[in-house]
C-alpha cells in the first residue's frame, strides 16, 4: 500500500479536478446532468482511480486502476474538446487545462510502464 497523497501526479490530477469544477460553473443550466457533470465525473475519477489503486495490496491491481485513470483521462480529453467547440470553454481556459491533461497523461503512462517493469523484470 502506497500514500497517494506523496505521489506529484495525484497532486496534478487532483487540481485539475478543482479547476475544472470551477471552470464548468459557468456551463449553460441544461448541460448540468450533460457536460458538466461528465467533465466532473470523469476529471474527478484519475485522481480517484490513483488513490485507489495505492490502496490495493498488489502492484498488479495497482496497475488496473493506474489504467482505469488513463481510460478516464482520455474521456475527459474528449469532453473538453467537445466543451470548447460548443464554446462553453475559452481558448485560453482549453489550452490550459489541455496542457495540464497532457502532462498528466504522460505521467500516467509513465508512472504505468515503471510498475510494470518492477512487476515483470527483463
Amino acid at each position: 500500500m502506497r500514500d497517494f497523497h506523496k505521489l506529484k501526479i495525484w497532486e496534478r490530477a487532483h487540481k485539475l479536478t478543482l479547476l475544472l469544477y470551477k471552470v464548468t460553473r459557468s456551463f449553460p443550466n441544461d448541460e448540468l446532468y450533460g457536460l458538466t457533470s461528465q467533465i466532473r465525473r470523469s476529471s474527478a475519477s484519475i485522481p480517484t482511480n490513483i488513490a485507489e489503486g495505492c490502496g490495493r495490496d498488489s502492484q498488479a491491481e495497482m496497475i488496473h486502476f493506474f489504467q482505469l485513470a488513463m481510460g478516464s483521462s482520455s474521456e475527459l480529453e474528449y469532453q473538453l474538446i467537445l466543451a470548447h467547440e460548443l464554446q462553453y470553454i475559452t481558448e485560453g481556459a482549453y489550452k490550459d487545462v489541455s496542457t495540464e491533461l497532457i502532462e498528466i497523461r504522460r505521467m500516467l503512462n509513465t508512472y504505468t510502464r515503471k510498475l510494470k517493469s518492477t512487476l515483470h523484470p527483463k
